[in-house]
């Protein structure tokens, strides 16, 4: 990051050309090959495409240049290789792998977000530069707001139902600690951009690249089962109904007979 800190590199230059080579690795595996370089290069590329869009926002950071322009340009130019990359594994069957993808990734997002709300942590800084060009910044969350924002609201009104409906009541600042506890953040943290890429690239090295869009409905079912763990967290902290807390009355005693 220093090289590119010295020399003033716009972070938004850095999405855009990782997403170049997301895209060209997606066109690759589409092209097939049975060559170990039609394998490797793809393979190879996204994980450079990783290391690059884990770098763009350390970039942005360091040198005081996060934008709003830039954080939502980055969201969706991943977005963009997600699908190319869905599409070329599955054809249209693509689109809605992406979609359920997408979903994975904003649950990683919330869940992070609960985390750190939970415990009076601060999820993400504001943006440290203004000047966002207004066309290009209200067509990048017009996309949002089409796309993300309605998983996000869906998602979080689920996530959010549940947890009042396991706690009884209001939930607790502790129950909201036992509801987003580290072991169900690292488990959608473990499910975020990063391995996906690593685990496509694997698949694509291996010459089974069609083992990536099988495991997506896998990783929604460990998701789930997260979310089975997590109510259950909460309801060890509830306090039980007034009627099971009451010691039942036990048969009405008769002396009838007796002295």
């Amino acid at each position: 990051m220093g090289p590119l800190a010295r020399r003033e590199v716009n972070p938004a230059h850095v999405v855009l050309f990782h997403t170049a080579l997301g895209v060209y690795a997606a066109w690759r595996i589409r092209r097939g090959g049975s060559g170990l370089a039609d394998r490797l290069t793809p393979a190879l590329l996204l994980q450079v495409k990783t290391v690059l869009d884990n770098l763009d926002g350390q970039l942005a950071r360091a040198t005081g240049q996060t934008t709003e322009t830039g954080r939502y340009l980055d969201t969706e130019m991943d977005l963009v290789v997600n699908l190319a990359l869905n599409v070329a594994l599955a054809g249209r069957a693509g689109v809605p792998l992406t979609v359920l993808q997408s979903l994975i990734l904003t649950t990683d997002y919330l869940w992070e977000r609960d985390h750190r709300q939970a415990r009076g942590e601060v999820f993400r800084e504001g943006a440290a530069q203004a000047g966002d060009h207004p066309r290009v910044l209200a067509t990048l969350k017009a996309v949002y707001a089409a796309y993300f924002a309605p998983q996000e609201r869906a998602l979080d009104t689920l996530f959010g139902t549940r947890l009042r409906a396991v706690a009884g009541a209001e939930p607790t600042p502790e129950q909201r600690r036992a509801y987003t506890a580290l072991p169900v953040t690292a488990v959608a943290a473990n499910l975020g951009l990063t391995t996906q890429l690593a685990v496509l690239g694997a698949c694509v090295l291996a010459g089974r690249p069609q083992l990536y869009p099988r495991s997506l409905p896998l990783q929604a079912a460990l998701l789930l089962g997260t979310q089975l763990w997590r109510e259950k967290q909460v309801r060890r902290l509830s306090p039980l109904p007034a009627d099971r807390c009451a010691p039942r009355a036990g048969p009405a005693r008769s002396d009838t007979g007796k002295s």
